[in-house]
């Protein structure tokens, strides 16, 4: 989603949604967010869990320049103590040869996830270890560029769609998805309005 898409989608957005017109004029247009799709953004996603943004990209840079090039094959002809030592945890290692060895026996087929629609998607992405809806949803949103995504297990859209909405009480996942079904198709403008609305908006 380029600024001139994302600009549309929010042009939208505030013409079916009052509240969301207010927010855009206090807040201004987020970002465009976008992530190169396949192997290396998966096993990105993978190193970045449950650590801070700049631990994430000092070890992935270190497994990075371990490898002869950024493919699950090369991963695999890591050895585990020497991803260990590049900072990943036992889990994350097992993770990340589990994603590798998927991409390479044909199990997991990371292109044609392209070819799948949404809930597709997310089946195949979920079905690997280490991977739960939300890192499916965030892929599918900012590599394969998919349009009517909310991710509502994120605690942060669900505490700007409670303020924007005026309630008192934090959304539950659930309720979040009732008060953005109006968004469709355009939920993924959205949800990247709400995280920048969660930085921006007065509390």
């Amino acid at each position: 989603m380029n600024r001139a898409t994302l600009g549309r989608a929010m042009k939208k957005l505030a013409a079916i949604d009052e509240d969301v017109a207010r927010a855009l004029e206090a807040v201004g247009l987020p970002e465009p967010r976008t992530r190169p799709a396949g192997f290396s953004t998966l096993l990105a996603t993978i190193v970045g869990q449950q650590i801070s943004a700049e631990a994430a990209r000092t070890i992935l840079g270190r497994v990075e320049a371990l490898l002869a090039d950024p493919s699950p094959e090369a991963l695999l002809r890591l050895r585990n103590p020497t991803l260990r030592k590049a900072g990943m945890s036992m889990r994350k290692v097992e993770y990340a040869k589990g994603l590798a060895k998927a991409i390479v026996s044909g199990e997991f087929d990371v292109d044609g996830l392209a070819d799948l629609d949404d809930e597709e998607a997310i089946e195949a992405i979920t079905a690997l270890r280490g991977f739960g809806r939300w890192s499916a949803e965030i892929y599918l949103m900012f590599s394969l560029g998919r349009r009517d995504i909310f991710p509502s297990g994120d605690l942060a859209l669900r505490v700007a769609a409670g303020r924007l909405k005026g309630m008192e009480e934090r959304p539950t996942p659930r309720q979040a998805d009732e008060l953005v079904a109006h968004w469709s198709p355009y939920r993924s403008a959205g949800a990247l309005f709400l995280w920048h609305y969660y930085r921006g908006a007065p509390t």
